[in-house]
């Protein structure tokens, strides 16, 4: 399972906070602690407006790398603000992300081919986002083509299938289910990913239903998801979903958790 942690995100209020008045000691120790509970990549989302985006983007992405030796997932809508922080990313990123809007899906693509990097891809066009897992399918078939045509390997290419809040569209859970299962059968050989907290809400309990979902969705097939490291209790359901799915050859991974305690509850 590939971990992109979340938390370095201008959407949070105290990220912003520190983001804008230049706090490198919480960056980097929200970076640190990701790191040290088992994320693959640190998401850095500045989010402070397209005014300043750029600059910001390149300001995390300095700051995270100082404290860390991990690559990070460049996450913006802004083209500007994705390439300024590829442009001083130490490694091989990943970006976040391109959509099948004709406008936005050359640009994006064309910007992590140019910088060597993965892609999360979008399962969204003209159209808005789907509601049904047949038009998610169909879009990320549409995206694998294109990042294909540029030269991409599959395994470079992460499907995002959007995942909805249940508690505004209460069938949305079941449709991501479908559409994860089958983006897995059409497209082997690439990732597919999700971001996770989106399904839960406005709910109460939320780590319960991210929790479920989760397992849920990676015994259909999903291999990586944007998430929060730091709850103990959902990185204990991956170690047992792993495990459950026949993805853990032995059981080692599971167990190495357990002797690390970090299968307690």
């Amino acid at each position: 399972m590939i971990i992109v942690g979340e938390k370095i995100n201008g959407s949070s209020k105290r990220v912003r906070e520190a983001i804008l008045a230049r706090d490198e000691e919480f960056i980097r120790g929200l970076a640190r602690r990701q790191a040290e509970a088992g994320a693959d990549y640190l998401d850095v989302n500045a989010g402070t407006g397209p005014e300043r985006d750029a600059d910001d983007m390149v300001w995390l992405v300095k700051t995270v790398q100082s404290e860390v030796e991990m690559p990070l997932c460049i996450d913006s809508p802004n083209p500007q603000a994705l390439e300024a922080g590829l442009e001083v990313h130490q490694g091989r990123a990943l970006v976040n992300s391109a959509t099948a809007e004709s406008a936005r899906m050359d640009l994006v693509i064309g910007t992590a081919r140019k910088h060597d990097a993965r892609l999360v891809a979008l399962t969204l066009d003209e159209g808005g986002m789907p509601s049904g897992a047949e038009e998610r399918v169909e879009i990320a078939k549409r995206l694998a083509d294109a990042a294909a045509g540029a030269g991409m390997a599959r395994d470079d290419l992460f499907i995002d299938p959007l995942v909805r809040a249940v508690g505004v569209e209460y069938e949305q859970g079941a449709a991501v289910l479908e559409a994860v299962a089958k983006i897995r059968e059409s497209l082997p050989e690439a990732h597919i990913i999700c971001g996770l907290s989106n399904i839960s809400f406005q709910m109460p309990v939320r780590s319960l239903l991210n929790r479920t979902f989760l397992a849920m969705a990676m015994a259909r097939g999903l291999d990586a998801a944007i998430l929060d490291p730091l709850d103990a209790g959902l990185m204990a359901t991956i170690y047992a979903a792993e495990t459950l799915a026949g993805r853990d050859e032995m059981c080692m991974g599971y167990l190495k958790a357990y002797r690390a305690g970090k299968l307690e509850q």
